[in-house]
């Protein structure tokens, strides 16, 4: 029993009093101490507390602290397991070897073995030199795991501290990245190598900082101004998923009505079509509570995408955002929404699209950086989808982005579309230019017969009950009614089951 006693303390200590100290006096918590925020009370089961690395050379064999650099385990969130691993910087500067990466793969296996999510905490000062090759063959295990384990169940992953080179690309393979304020970096090289290199100057913040991958890379999906807040936000997000790819999300308490009526939609969407509002507006006024945690808030702005619940069940939004660019759809918005939808599908997580859209961003440097590419990646996680679809027209949907914001011809359950909505090839503006330019031109009055072949072509081209004669709406709605229509659709096709072609897996336009 001292034995054990005497080992228990000794790695529960880390890398010691003065190492914990300097991780405090940089605003950073311990390996164990995130541990304990993030999960339940007195729940965490630690795994192979007494690893010691095996390198003997370049004065390794030497020290020898038990774990190894990283903490392991499983323990609860909210009552439900989860896994779980912390890299210890306190030790090794949390630097991945062989011992320490043997210790995460052997925690995911188990995590897959039993259906639940691997939550990844990163603060490491990546691959330890003096074990070589071995410490990168413990890398590439780690990501074959990852990709493994990438739509069986949830992979989150923290940067708490520093994540560069090689190490970045099993974040990277996470389903959602967290980053904190001034004390987490992700990059492959660093600001001395990139001196180097290109001549360019910037410092670790400007090159793989929080504000840097959550507004520009798009790597980021939550930034939190600390550790506590960042593990907390994790906790919220968990609350929306399910354990599993076979299992569908938890329910959730709510008292809010799903019959509520909500009168300031009839009046919240501007009748011209140009006119911006905020869609946001749209999705908090319908979801249970009025609360949707937003994911990528930073990122892509024109389109909004994040979990809320209609009638207590879990659903991924995706909206359109006429604040920025007119909520038109461009290469970064496409990339962002593609990779929630097909998350959403893995995870039996129903959609709702609410759609504003005015097309694809025209220009050349959209069309020079693969517009086409890009857009066809919303396009097929779209088709591919086999959960729950629903879809709402708010004001407009324009050209091929019609098509591709969850339309009918695209598998989507039901499409509801607003009165005012308008549903065509283009905006009735620009269309009237080359449907009517003759009888514009042969006018006597060119603007007041322009003003009226408008109005002509949006009640017989664009108007959504010439949508709806075809069965391409399902339903016009008043918007008050919106909340109970989505709430009934999610009721009905909660036992919807739908299968794609057989096949090892399709070739995405990536």
């Amino acid at each position: 029993m001292e034995e054990l006693e005497r080992r228990d303390a000794e790695a529960l200590q880390g890398g010691g009093r003065a190492r914990i100290e300097k991780q405090h006096a940089q605003g950073k918590l311990t390996a164990r101490e995130r541990i304990d925020v993030l999960l339940d009370e007195d729940s965490f089961v630690e795994m192979g507390r007494f690893v010691t690395h095996r390198a003997t050379e370049f004065g390794m064999g030497k020290e020898r602290p038990p774990g190894d650099g990283v903490v392991t385990g499983y323990g609860t969130i909210d009552g439900r397991p989860v896994c779980v691993y912390a890299q210890d910087f306190t030790v090794f500067g949390g630097s991945l070897g062989a011992a320490h990466a043997q210790k995460i793969v052997k925690l995911m296996d188990h995590a897959m073995r039993v259906g639940v999510p691997v939550i990844g905490l990163c603060d490491s000062g990546g691959a330890r030199i003096q074990e070589g090759v071995e410490s990168l063959g413990g890398y590439a295990d780690l990501f074959l795991r990852n990709t493994l384990a990438s739509g069986v169940v949830p992979q989150i992953s923290c940067i708490l501290g520093p994540c560069a080179g090689g190490a970045v690309y099993s974040p990277a393979l996470t389903d959602f990245v967290f980053m904190v304020e001034g004390t987490s970096y992700m990059f492959i090289t660093g600001p001395d190598v990139i001196r180097a290199v290109t001549h360019e100057t910037v410092t670790k913040e400007e090159l793989g900082g929080a504000a840097a991958h959550a507004s520009k890379s798009g790597v980021c999906h939550f930034v939190a101004p600390d550790d506590r807040s960042c593990l907390l936000l994790v906790r919220e997000l968990l609350a929306y998923l399910p354990s599993n790819n076979a299992e569908d999300p938890p329910r959730g308490p709510t008292s809010d009505p799903v019959d509520r009526e909500i009168p300031e939609l009839d009046r919240l969407v501007p009748d011209e079509s140009n006119k911006p509002y905020d869609m946001l507006e749209i999705v908090r006024r319908v979801v249970d509570d009025g609360h949707f945690l937003e994911v990528h808030h930073d990122f892509a702005k024109n389109i909004v995408v994040g979990f809320a619940r209609i009638g207590g069940r879990t659903v991924g939004v995706v909206a359109n955002q006429p604040l920025v660019l007119a909520g038109v759809l461009d290469i970064d918005a496409s990339v962002k929404a593609a990779r929630f939808v097909r998350f959403c599908d893995c995870f039996n997580i129903p959609i709702v699209s609410f759609v504003d859209v005015p097309g694809f961003l025209p220009g050349v440097e959209q069309e020079h950086r693969g517009i086409i590419l890009h857009g066809a990646k919303l396009l097929y996680a779209y088709c591919e989808a086999t959960v729950p679809k629903l879809t709402v027209i708010t004001r407009k949907a324009y050209g091929g982005a019609y098509d591709v914001m969850s339309s009918k011809h695209i598998r989507a359950d039901v499409n509801l579309a607003f009165p005012g909505a308008e549903i065509a090839v283009m905006g009735p503006e620009a269309a009237v230019n080359i449907v009517y330019r003759s009888a514009i031109d042969a006018a006597t009055d060119h603007e007041a017969a322009r003003q009226r072949f408008i109005e002509e072509y949006r009640a017989r081209f664009a108007s959504p009950y010439a949508a709806a004669e075809l069965g391409f709406i399902d339903e016009v709605i008043r918007p008050r009614c919106l909340r109970m229509r989505l709430a009934r659709a999610l009721e009905m096709f909660a036992t919807k089951r739908d299968r794609n072609p057989a096949k090892k897996h399709g070739n995405e336009p990536l």
